[in-house]
């Protein structure tokens, strides 16, 4: 825990550095970044990690993580446009994690696969399979894909994880492999199993206890039972003569359990890079806050109140507070729970002194999100500005 003194030079640091760049911004601390970089490689062990890019979109900032060797090969992407940018900028073994169903954009991957890049897309059922390798097989290519199991848990009244694949049992998942085999145009790349609902929820929300306790014996139950089914279904694969180039799970939330598993060759990481407000209530997460946003108090219609321009960077999910950017320098700033962050405006509470022209810096409640409503983001390490990383949008790029 920083002490007040070190919050309020953490402060003034940032509104020397930055006095002459025009508000709102968004930043990237190369520092902290490096620190969250040797955080995530202390704890994967000899797991190598694919990158998620909905996490960081940011090229610049893909390269940086992959020029620092091992364990970081390989991208994690959201859509396959997205993958085919990135393949344009010279990044390559890019996993696309949701299903493609559009026949032109299956048809580009195809072309790019057949040039050379490796593009790997996402399936869970048959008419996934059928679709792509329809297309693979007009294009005279053989697409590799990743079949998607299910790994979250259902209670009576309670579904605890996401729905994304339909594939919750042995019998479901086998087929889909039986159909990926026994097909000329598609061949098994990889497995990938995300247990969302260990590395996506916090277990120490603020004024929960009850609901933290439940959530903490909720995700011990799923650690279990996740390692258990990945080992048993991959087992199955290689009985029906099927092995899989990587095995994929895990995420930020769930990186040191994931870590532990024999089974799984390769863990997700996106988020603990940047380190957004959603992880900071996890028991065993300690990863520094890399990347932000800064906006200007333009007004003062209280003693204690300061409201700055824009600040509506509100994150996705289910609505709620959580999914709120929240101020962090100066230490002490909140919301007004009234008004929120705003499209407008933003107003702050906060007791320490300022005045109009003075930034507010303010994290954003999701990683990669950020980069949605900014163009570059300023790169700042050892006390100056070093940098300017253009974000996707920067680029020009939108893919969802």
């Amino acid at each position: 825990m920083l002490s007040d003194s070190t919050h309020n030079q953490h402060y003034m640091d940032y509104h020397k550095l930055f006095c002459n760049i025009p508000k709102p911004f968004a930043f990237l601390d190369l520092d902290q970044l490096n620190e969250n970089i040797r955080t995530v490689k202390s704890i994967c062990r000899n797991k190598a990690v694919r990158i998620a890019s909905k996490s960081l979109r940011c090229v610049p900032v893909i390269q940086y993580l992959l020029q620092t060797g091992s364990p970081f090969q390989g991208i994690m992407c959201y859509t396959a446009s997205e993958a085919l940018f990135l393949s344009k900028n010279g990044l390559d073994d890019l996993l696309v994690a949701y299903p493609v169903w559009d026949e032109a954009m299956i048809h580009s991957v195809a072309c790019a696969v057949k040039e050379g890049k490796t593009i790997i897309l996402m399936v869970d059922c048959d008419e996934h399979v059928e679709r792509i390798a329809s297309i693979a097989h007009r294009e005279k290519v053989v697409l590799p894909v990743c079949l998607d199991m299910d790994l979250s848990v259902s209670f009576p009244m309670l579904h605890f994880g996401v729905y994304r694949s339909p594939l919750s049992t042995l019998d479901a998942f086998l087929q889909v492999a039986k159909t990926i085999h026994e097909s000329r145009s598609v061949r098994l790349d990889g497995v990938m199993g995300y247990e969302a609902q260990v590395a996506g929820v916090g277990e120490q929300t603020p004024y929960q206890p009850l609901k933290n306790l439940l959530i903490r014996l909720l995700k011990k139950h799923s650690v279990r039972r996740c390692s258990r089914i990945r080992k048993e279904w991959i087992d199955a694969l290689s009985q029906e003569g099927l092995t899989p180039r990587f095995i994929n799970g895990g995420g930020t939330g769930s990186l040191s359990e994931t870590a532990k598993e024999e089974t799984v060759t390769e863990i997700t990481v996106g988020s603990a890079f940047y380190s957004p407000t959603l992880f900071d209530h996890y028991r065993n997460l300690h990863y520094q806050p890399a990347a932000g946003f800064a906006l200007e108090i333009t007004r003062k219609p209280r003693s204690d109140v300061y409201t700055c321009t824009g600040g509506g960077y509100i994150a996705s999910g289910a609505a709620g507070s959580d999914r709120l950017p929240r101020p962090f320098l100066p230490k002490g700033a909140s919301l007004v729970k009234m008004e929120g962050a705003g499209e407008v405006q933003t107003p702050v509470r906060l007791k320490s002194k300022l005045h109009l022209g003075d930034p507010i810096f303010f994290r954003h409640a999701k990683a990669g999100e950020l980069c949605e409503h900014f163009n570059e983001l300023i790169v700042v390490s050892n006390g100056a500005i070093v940098d300017r990383f253009p974000t996707y949008r920067g680029e020009g790029a939108c893919f969802l």
